[in-house]
């Protein structure tokens, strides 16, 4: 599934869960995903502007691109995802899991060398 605009659907009711899929280019824009599960999943240039993603999982998914903008990420797992990009100053992270090896993706803007990381 490519370029899906989740946007566009009615959230009464709505709830999700993506188990080994593609959703690369897709918009989420402004949706509220609170708890969904993404396990295994593609999710390069995807945007995830507006959006809660409060106590949601990431696991193993890539978030290469993937556009985090005033996104509510709190008590979110993302410590098995890999190339993401979220900024702490604009997004909300608070309680929210990341690993070790996450550390450049919440750095990046800074533009600084982590030594012992490629």
């Amino acid at each position: 599934m490519l370029g899906l605009h989740f946007q566009d659907c009615n959230e009464f009711g709505l709830s999700f869960s993506f188990t080994n899929c593609i959703l690369n280019h897709s918009s989420f824009y402004g949706t509220k995903l609170k708890k969904t599960r993404f396990t295994d999943a593609e999710l390069k240039e995807t945007d995830f502007t507006d959006c809660d993603l409060s106590m949601t999982v990431f696991s193993n998914c890539d978030l290469t691109g993937a556009t985090f903008d005033n996104t509510n990420l709190e008590k979110a797992d993302l410590s098995t995802a890999v190339n993401y990009s979220i900024d702490p100053e604009k997004n909300k992270i608070k309680k929210a899991k990341f690993s070790l090896s996450g550390i450049p993706g919440l750095l990046y803007k800074y533009n600084i060398v982590i030594e012992g990381y490629n």
